[in-house]
């Protein structure tokens, strides 16, 4: 006699979809826990310990981030550490295109110096005065954390 074969097919496959759902939201979670502000940070500069030092509660709109080492030579959007008078340029150019797309936006802008704990004070000074002269002048300091 012969056999007669059913339509049904026997095969064993699990419903991925819980399992892609949930792969999707540890990649979210990981993605918020992931800081991206250090990334553009030199881990060069070795900024001088604190007790005061908290981090922010928000990072601000207009950040400036001015990166001075050790020798008074500052970095400025990644373009490798050049001197002042570079630098003075550089921030003229930002201040007119921040006072082309809303007046009066350079002064709002914040200026944050991560200068070297060896670097001379003399040096951050200048720069300090060179962001006046050229209107900044909100500005914040970075420092590392203290361990109590």
């Amino acid at each position: 006699m012969p056999k007669i074969k059913s339509g049904i097919d026997v095969s064993a496959e699990g419903d991925m979809t819980s399992m892609i759902d949930m792969t999707f939201q540890l990649i979210a979670f990981f993605m918020i826990l992931i800081n991206f502000s250090d990334a553009s940070n030199n881990q060069e500069i070795k900024l001088p310990a604190s007790e005061l030092a908290i981090p922010p509660d928000a990072p601000p709109e207009d950040a400036i981030v001015l990166q001075m080492d050790s020798y008074g030579k500052v970095l400025y959007s990644g373009d490798g550490f050049v001197d002042l008078p570079v630098i003075r340029q550089r921030l003229n150019v930002k201040k007119n295109l921040l006072e082309r797309a809303k007046p009066g936006s350079a002064s709002d802008a914040t200026v944050i110096i991560r200068a070297d704990k060896n670097v001379a004070t003399k040096y951050v000074r200048d720069m300090l005065q060179m962001c006046q002269e050229l209107g900044f002048t909100t500005f914040a300091f970075r420092a590392a954390s203290q361990e109590r």
